[in-house]
């Protein structure tokens, strides 16, 4: 393995104050800002190091930056999110690196430079690699690997333009790097569940090959993490509305990825502590459903006619809690859908991905939940992409989700449908969240989780 490289570097002063009017125009149009809707104000630097020497006719900044907006229109400035920006400057931009630009910098160390995104560069994404590959500490980042993975020199990069919350290189069809672009610090969920995964073995999950950590403040905060690329797989959102298209059968596949679930829940349970839910957490967990129902019917009128009948399903899993039953919980994934999932090539299924829902804080993103969280958000997912098809194909959700639940039950031994009230209770839960979600950002998408509010909220069969 090689050694380790260690540089010293310090940021050039001013360079924040210089980028800052670009930057506000820049920073809100951007696919994983998460305070749209609301004008940036300013911005406070949290760390910024130089990649390259300062001599260097490329120039490339880390910066992690916290966006400044205002809590409500008129009101009062707060400090927001922290982003993780990789800014390159160059004298001019060539043709290629366009959809990059960032704008023309007038002052400061970098003036009558032009400013870009450098995650579309090859040579700034080499930078990232090859500092990863050689375990590297320059400034305030540390760039580290798993001692067992050969990272070879040389990986020729290219950015991934698919719309993310985050932002994806793939070196030479090998590696995939995942630069997280707003950050918290703390443990991150996408690198300790998979690594926590690798380390116990057996679950089809991508094993972390290197990471990125910086410590501006005595806090660990996760900057990337480092994957194999699986070649050839396919998404499995994309999948499955090829196979609508063509009116062709998904239960098989439906089927595997329900084992392929199983099989990641039941190497978290080895991997990582388990817990027993009693009447108070229970209780805890129902109250929450309700006050995000009550939100939700205040956001939007359609969901209240509904609502009395929903709030029922949560009553019901606290009132089991109150006789006495309980429940196991674990580390999940947090937010699984057919998104976060690859079919390899031979047929095989790997779960991606493990952030959690960005949204919600961290703290909570690591929390264990019940099992069924994940098979609920799959559920819904199924909804989602008969819903998206060009034709529908009667019963098509239907049979995918009860091949899901059947595929589950051979790999865990326990099919999520024998606990009808906790997994009632979830996916209601899930299209809850999902009808307000709609309301605010998508409303003709609304329809998709209001059919699933109907049907849910209709009293069960016998």
């Amino acid at each position: 393995m090689p050694e380790a490289v260690t540089r010293t570097v310090t940021s050039p002063p001013g360079l924040l104050a210089s980028l800052d009017p670009l930057l506000r125009d820049w920073l809100p149009r951007q696919r994983w800002f998460a305070g749209k809707g609301r004008p940036v104000t300013g911005f406070s630097l949290v760390a910024a190091t130089d990649l390259l020497p300062a001599d260097s006719r490329l120039g490339l900044h880390h910066v992690l930056v916290r966006a400044h907006q205002q809590s409500a229109p008129g009101g009062p400035e707060e400090p927001g999110d922290c982003y993780q920006l990789l800014i390159g400057t160059r004298e001019a931009l060539p043709p290629r690196l366009v959809p990059a630009l960032i704008g023309h910098v007038t002052g400061g160390p970098a003036a009558g430079r032009t400013a870009y995104d450098a995650l579309y560069d090859t040579r700034p994404a080499e930078v990232l690699l090859e500092a990863i590959r050689t375990r590297a500490r320059i400034g305030g980042l540390r760039f580290e690997r798993e001692e067992d993975q050969e990272i070879r020199a040389g990986l020729v990069p290219r950015l991934m333009t698919a719309e993310q919350s985050n932002s994806s290189v793939v070196y030479g069809d090998t590696f995939i790097l995942k630069v997280l672009r707003r950050i918290v610090p703390g443990v991150n969920p996408d690198l300790e569940l998979p690594l926590a995964l690798a380390r116990e073995g057996g679950a089809p999950v991508p094993a972390p090959a290197g990471w990125v950590v910086a410590e501006p403040d005595g806090r660990s905060w996760v900057l990337g993490v480092l994957q194999p690329y699986l070649q050839g797989s396919t998404d499995g959102w994309e999948l499955a509305l090829r196979e609508l298209a063509k009116g062709e059968d998904f239960t098989a596949e439906a089927r595997a990825l329900g084992r392929a679930t199983a099989e990641v829940h039941t190497a978290l349970a080895r991997a990582l502590p388990t817990v027993t839910l009693g009447h108070a957490q229970v209780r805890q967990l129902a109250d929450g459903m309700i006050a995000r129902l009550e939100e939700a019917a205040r956001a939007v009128p359609a969901l209240r006619p509904h609502a009395p009948a929903l709030r029922t399903t949560f009553t019901a899993l606290g009132d089991l809690a109150a006789e006495g039953r309980t429940w196991t919980a674990q580390r999940v994934h947090g937010d699984l859908h057919l998104g976060q999932c690859l079919r390899a090539p031979s047929g095989e299924w790997s779960l991606i991905d493990f952030e959690g829902e960005p949204a919600k804080p961290l703290a909570e993103r690591r929390l264990p939940q019940p099992t069924v969280r994940d098979v609920a958000g799959m559920l819904r997912s199924f909804d989602y992409a008969a819903h998206s098809a060009e034709a529908p194909v009667p019963g098509w959700a239907a049979g995918c989700r009860a091949a899901y639940c059947t595929g589950y039950a051979e790999a865990a031994g326990v099919d999520p449908r024998t606990d009808p009230v906790l997994l009632r209770a979830h996916e209601t839960d899930k299209a809850v969240y999902e009808v307000l979600y709609e309301a605010r950002h998508r409303p003709d998408w609304l329809q998709v989780p209001l059919a699933a509010v109907r049907r849910l909220s209709a009293p069960e069969p016998a």
